[in-house]
Formats: C-alpha cells, structure tokens, sequence
C-alpha cells in the first residue's frame, strides 16, 4: 500500500555558511529563485534516481551491505534535499509565479524525516532508519516447541484461516514479539527526527508531516476528526454486528457482548481489516454469492496473470500498458534465496516510465485488489512524467492511495463477468452479503487508518513520553476500533512497531484519506460512466470517458494544491464521505435491523 516518495524519507539539514559582515548579500531576486528552482530540480532527480536503485536492492536483497548502501543513497539525498529546503527560505517575501512559488514551497515542505545537521547523527539516523526497515523484513517467529520459523506472510495466513482462540492468540503474540527490539532504535529516530525537524522551523515531526496539505497543521488534524465523525456510526454498526457474531461463534466468555473485541480474533495481525471473518459473518439468505479466491485458484492463474487483469483494467481506459522492462524487473512471487521486504510497494525508478511492481502475490481476492491498488501508483507515476520535478508526485498524498483503491471499487461482479471470471453476477438480492464482505476491509480499515498517526503525532509531540508509549497505543485502538489486547501488555512490548508502516518510518493517515477519496471519486467517475445503477453497482471498466478525466486529473501530478485535483475529477473541493455512505447505505439499513437489540459501541 506504499509507492516510493517524491523527495527523501530523511532530510539532513545543513549549518548555513555565514556571509562576511563587510560583503553584504544583495536582496535575491525573482530571477535567482527560478535558477535556483532549476538548478535544484537537476540535483534532486539525479540523486533521487541513484537512491531509488540502492533503495530497490535493499528491499529485494536484504544484507547488512545493502542496507549500508541504502542509508548512504538516502543519506545523501537527504542532505540535498534539506540544504535546498533551507537554502528557498531566501526567497520568502518576493513576488513570484503560482508555478514558483509552489515549488519553493514544496522544497521546504515536503520532507518525511529531518535529522539534525551534526554530520556524525545524521549518519547514525539514516543507519537507524535502514536497519529498523531491514529487521522487519527479515522478521521471523518460532512457535513453542519449535519448528520452523515463520514470517509474516505464513503467521497471516494461519491468522486468517484459523478458529482456534487460543492459537490466534499465540499467533498474534508471536509477531508482535518480533517489535520489541526496535524500541531503543525508534526512541533515538523520534530524537534526532525532532531535532531536525526544529532545526527547519517546526514543532516536530508531527507537525512537518501535517505541514503538506495545503492548510495549516493543526487544520488538517481536524479534518481527519471531521471526515472520521461522517463514517463514524457506520463502523459502530458494523462493529457491533461483528461483536454479535463473534459471540455466536467463540462464546460470551471470549468476546463479551459489550466492550472491545480482541484483536486477535479479527482474521488480521493489526485488526485493521476483517475480510478473512466473511464466511463467519455472512447472512445465510444474503451471502456473496462468489469466491473469487476460489475462482482464481482454480483457473490456476499465477502471480503474472494476476497482474495482467490489473494491466487490463487500465488499458480498458485508455492508459498504455505497462513497459516491457515492468515485467523484466519487477518482483511479483517471494525467492527462496534470499530475504526480501514483502510490503507491497510501486516503484518508478528513474522517475520518468521504470515502473516496477515489488510484492510477494498470494493467488487470492485481496491480493486481486492489492495488484489493481498497486498499480493505480504507477499509471499515476507515469502520468504525470512530463511534469517539472517537483511537482511529479500526487496532489496530496491521499490521492496517490486513492486511485488503484478508486478503481478497485468498479471489480464488480460485473466486471469479474466481463473478464470471464464469473460466469453470471450474482442477483441483486444478494448486494447485502457483497456490500458486507466490502465493509469488512474498507469500513473496518477507517479508524487504523486514523489512529497510526495520531499516536506518532503523540508520540512526536511528546504529549505522551516512551514510559508510556505502548499504553497510549491501546489507548487509542481502544478509542478508535474498539479493539483490546488477546493478553495483557506493558511498556516492555512496543506494539506499534509490529506495523511495517511504523518500523519504516512512511507517513499513515493518507490510507484514512484515501479511504474517503476513493468513494468520492468513484461516485464520480461511474457518474460520467453513465452508470445509472446504485453506485456500488457501478464498475468504470472499459470507459473511455471516465479514463479521460481520471487522466487529465493524475497528469497534473503536485502542480496545484489538492483542491483543484478533487475538483478536476468530482466536481468537489473538499473531501466529502458522504459518498461512503451513499455506497454502503443498504447494508447500513440492514447492519441495524440486526443490531436492533445489541450493545453498540465499547
């Protein structure tokens, strides 16, 4: 769920060179800043390219060599990037282009980490910073009495599929105890984090990361808090109706009838989505009506064809298949030779079409989606190629997650039809059970998809200090989710880390964004379709017209701030979750008729 970042996930700042007191340094002028900008376009796509190669060979072959070569990569764009961030503020005052100007303010706005300007930590951070992200990937868990040692891939399959309580629970906490040896390294990383990020006239790192949206921190906090409170009696529902039903399966002495459920019995290592509960869950007169992990397994597709049908969907369109060397240099199956990271990720290597796909495919229907998320980030890459520098990146980055997860939505059975892995859509009699399979990853996703950042911000902020940092975790899935521990916990677990998101330092709330920003594109775009049907109904494949606008949209890359983004493709400019609602208001009326008599909320 990632794509590589525009400008470096660490910033190094620079000490400024002091001018001599009998030369003073005349006024800069419009002129200066646009060679400036130029200038510093060239630097910032040539050392981005060598970093994205070094940073590719770190995830694909995970040595102690490539991990030092991949903190040396970044280390130096970082210290690029940081000494133009600081080096714009000559510029703040004049009078310049919309086109300039934004770019000045990207340059010092859009860094993800800073550490400070004593060479010796900015080293020690960017070596931090590999090494937390290679110790995740290389994460196992041994179970009681030994065996072979599983990775996360394996533990989430047997999390999935297994309805034993007590070997979920050994399942959970044994990948969460891969975490706890990156504490000491994350304490020093929010150290020297906030240090630099002071260092270039912010807070925190918190407030750095909420700096980028095109409205002031603090104003983008609540934003998040806005849309949440829009979606927020949907996932109550639904956590109920979840709550309900897991007290049928387990009993009322492991899931009680009020209050949280335990994490571990929700088919994910973090809870954040509940698809594998669906054949617990689904109404026996309204179930999905298909298995498309049984569909795909049968056919025997592999992990290439897999990509294929993402491919399709695409150049249904009217985007351009993907190049030859995507298929040459991508990695789609996990080797037995080596240690990978397995995080799916998009990749544009030299910033113009070396677009790679990294991810270990399972044959299933999540990781159907997955692909066609996926590689919404690279059409979105290669779309807006043409642009300056600065501005190839997405408008915010809730966007770039948006598109594939857009266009994931119109994988309707209609389209399964269409692209003959179904031979007949189910009914519509039978929208309930699909509608619920969907609420199940992307409804069940909203609140983790909010509350990763809101503890770093804590944590960042130091509103809440390292003693107690575990604590405040539970605190807020508690808060958000309704979710409780399978076993107690303490400061000497640090579960946060277990996330991949967090042990590699990549910004979260833009998942909770592009949650809402899908629903709100595909609303629009299956409006242009011409789809006249209820809009979870409605699938965009094979329409020209919607392709055009969603194109003309990702061509403007970062050129404008996200509004006028939102606008070119909904009409909107402002995020509106009303259209989640809109999406899933049949099962909302039929979440609560059978929830009439149960507890809601926690």
């Amino acid at each position: 769920m990632q794509k590589t970042p525009l400008l470096p996930l660490l910033a190094l700042a620079l000490v400024p060179v002091t001018a001599r007191a009998q030369s003073p340094t005349p006024a800069p002028s419009p002129a200066d800043a646009r060679a400036f900008v130029e200038k510093a376009e060239e630097k910032l796509l040539k050392v981005s390219i060598g970093a994205e190669r070094a940073n590719w060979v770190a995830s694909n072959f995970i040595t102690g060599d490539t991990e030092l070569i991949a903190a040396e990569a970044n280390q130096r764009r970082m210290e690029l990037a940081a000494a133009l961030a600081k080096e714009a503020t000559r510029f703040d005052g004049l009078a310049l282009d919309a086109d300039l100007a934004r770019k000045l303010k990207l340059l010092k706005l859009s860094l993800v980490l800073a550490a400070p300007a004593d060479p010796a930590k900015s080293e020690e951070l960017a070596r931090i910073a590999a090494g937390m992200e290679g110790a995740y990937g290389r994460g196992k868990w041994t179970p009681p009495g030994g065996g072979e040692a599983l990775n996360l891939e394996e533990i989430s399959r047997r999390l999935a599929t297994s309805r034993d309580p007590k070997e979920l629970a050994t399942l959970w906490a044994g990948w969460h105890s891969i975490a706890p040896p990156l504490k000491k390294d994350y304490a020093r990383y929010v150290e020297l984090g906030n240090a630099g990020a002071r260092e270039l006239g912010f807070a925190d790192m918190g407030a750095m990361w909420r700096s980028k949206y095109d409205v002031p921190p603090d104003a983008y906090a609540r934003e998040l808090d806005r849309l949440w409170e829009q979606v927020k009696p949907l996932y109550v529902s639904l956590h109920a109706y979840v709550r309900m039903r897991l007290g049928e399966t387990y009993g009322k002495d492991v899931v009680p009838e009020k209050g949280p459920i335990p994490a571990h019995l929700l088919g994910n290592m973090w809870a954040q989505q509940w698809g594998s509960l669906y054949p617990l869950l689904a109404p026996k007169d309204a179930g999905q009506g298909y298995d498309l992990t049984k569909i795909l397994v049968e056919r025997k597709t592999d992990a290439r064809q897999m990509v294929r049908y993402g491919e399709g969907f695409f150049t249904s369109l009217g985007f351009e298949p993907l190049p030859k060397t995507f298929w040459e240099r991508s990695l789609f199956t996990r080797p037995r030779d080596r240690e990978v990271v397995c995080h799916a990720s998009a990749w544009c290597v030299d910033w113009v079409d070396d677009l790679r796909l990294k991810m270990c495919i399972e044959i299933n229907a999540e990781d159907f989606a997955t692909v066609h998320h996926e590689l919404g980030h690279n059409v979105y890459q290669r779309a807006y190629n043409r642009q300056p520098f600065l501005f190839r990146d997405s408008a915010n980055d809730g966007f770039h997650e948006a598109i594939g997860d857009a266009v994931a939505l119109s994988l309707t059975p209609e389209y399964l039809v269409k692209v003959n892995l179904l031979e007949k859509a189910p009914p519509a009699g039978k929208d309930v059970g699909y509608l619920l399979s969907m609420a199940l990853e992307k409804i069940a996703f909203l609140p983790f998809g909010l509350l990763i950042d809101k503890w770093r911000w804590q944590a960042f902020s130091g509103e809440v200090p390292e003693a107690k940092w575990n604590e405040s975790w539970w605190d807020l899935k508690l808060k958000y989710q309704g979710v409780a521990p399978p076993m107690a916990r303490s400061e000497a677990d640090f579960d946060p880390g277990a996330k991949y998101h967090v042990a590699a330092g990549v910004p979260y709330s833009r998942y909770f964004l592009a949650h809402v920003l899908q629903f709100q594109m595909h609303r629009a775009l299956a409006k242009t379709a011409g789809c006249t049907e209820p809009i979870h109904r409605c699938s965009i494949y094979g329409n020209e017209e919607a392709g055009k606008r969603l194109i003309r949209m990702l061509e403007m890359g970062q050129s404008k701030p996200w509004p006028d983004a939102l606008e070119a493709v909904t009409g909107q400019r402002e995020m509106d979750a009303t259209s989640v609602l809109e999406y899933f208001a049949p099962l909302q009326k039929w979440l609560d008729e059978q929830t009439k008599d149960a507890p809601k909320g926690w």
